[in-house]
């Protein structure tokens, strides 16, 4: 872990923020924003990994389509990379953005880490040995407030219409946010701070990491093919809902209430 945080932390002070609010991002074909600081991020990265562990290949959010299937395919354990999570934050100057490294093996997180050039908080957690963050242990807190004081965060865009009308006109919760990195979103609610978290199409990417990170922080998330889906780890690169909460007896408050509408 020390190595995979060096690699990550200095990679990210030195091509992330000497390049942050100096950037213009471009629109890819998905018309998902993508600036040279994701590609160089990519390429920093997986030669680090690759002078270490040169039989682990690398499946990386900038790769195209088909040589992510491709690793997917052929690779039994491997590294999966966001280079830049919350590129549009990035290229718009709002402090705001992380870069996500998971390890899957069988299709399973074994390890996540996730890391806040900005706030310099590295997030990182090993499948049943527990989640930290910058070296303390993250552990529940106390018991969560109520559903209708809570601060939920919500990406709309991917919701459908419904559903968006119901969380506007009459949330569960006290307020609400949205705040446009997936992987650091999981990270701020394993730390509490926030208690609620809904997006609507998440690539394996965004959630890998993150995910672990809050199941490791005793919170309770799950990944789903709609509402009325099953949950589900790592399953290819369809995007999948995400429905969390900071720990269980809320989590089945939110979802029940988001069966109903």
């Amino acid at each position: 872990m020390a190595f995979l945080r060096e690699l990550v932390e200095a990679t990210a002070q030195r091509e992330l923020m000497s390049r942050f609010c100096r950037i213009e991002g471009q629109i890819k074909a998905d018309g998902s924003v993508v600036t040279e600081a994701d590609l160089v991020m990519q390429i920093q990265i997986e030669e680090g990994l690759r002078q270490r562990w040169p039989d682990v290949p690398l499946l990386g959010e900038e790769m195209s389509a088909d040589a992510q299937q491709r690793r997917l395919r052929e690779a039994e354990g491997y590294w999966c990379l966001d280079p830049l999570d919350g590129t549009t934050n990035y290229a718009s100057g709002l402090p705001f953005f992380a870069v996500s490294l998971a390890y899957i093996q069988a299709g399973q997180v074994r390890m996540g880490m996730v890391y806040d050039p900005v706030r310099c908080e590295c997030f990182m957690a090993l499948r049943g040995t527990g989640a930290w963050l910058n070296d303390e242990p993250l552990r529940p807190g106390g018991a969560a407030p109520p559903l209708e004081r809570c601060i939920g965060v919500v990406d709309f865009k991917r919701l459908d219409r419904s559903l968006r009308h119901a969380l506007v006109d009459a949330p569960p919760f006290r307020s609400l946010r949205s705040l446009g990195a997936v992987a650091l979103e999981w990270c701020w609610l394993a730390a509490g701070r926030f208690q609620l978290y809904l997006h609507g199409g998440q690539k394996l990417w965004d959630y890998a990491a993150g995910s672990l990170i809050l199941d490791e922080a005793g919170g309770r998330g799950c990944l789903l093919d709609g509402l009325g889906g099953e949950c589900g780890g790592t399953r290819g690169l369809t995007p999948r809902m995400a429905i969390a909460a900071v720990e269980t007896s809320l989590f089945n408050q939110w979802r029940r209430w988001l069966r109903a509408q």
